[in-house]
């Protein structure tokens, strides 16, 4: 069953939103296994996150990575809001497959 995770930290700028990107992406965590969804919103001083996991299981192993570099960087994450999911809708995929070309 999916989860949903909402983190509402204190205060989260932009600047250090990107950071945590760029440092997970570096850690070949852009696109972690087992995350459905992502979005971060709000003010640019009081930036939001919402995922989307497959499993608690799946977050935990990327929590491994995200938390030591949250804590480097002085954000508070807050205490997150961790619920089941209900639904999950993704946009279909559009698979291109290549022409052929007559030889």
């Amino acid at each position: 069953m999916s989860i949903a995770i909402h983190f509402a930290p204190p205060a989260m700028t932009a600047a250090q939103y990107d950071e945590v990107t760029s440092r997970l992406a570096d850690a070949g965590l852009g696109h972690p296994v087992g995350r459905e969804s992502h979005v971060c919103f709000g003010e640019a001083s009081k930036l939001q996150v919402l995922d989307v996991w497959t499993s608690m299981e799946a977050f935990q192993r990327f929590g491994e990575t995200l938390f030591p570099i949250i804590a480097s960087l002085g954000i508070d994450p807050g205490q997150p809001s961790i619920l089941p999911a209900h639904n999950v809708i993704t946009p279909a995929v559009n698979v291109i497959t290549p022409a052929t070309t007559a030889v």
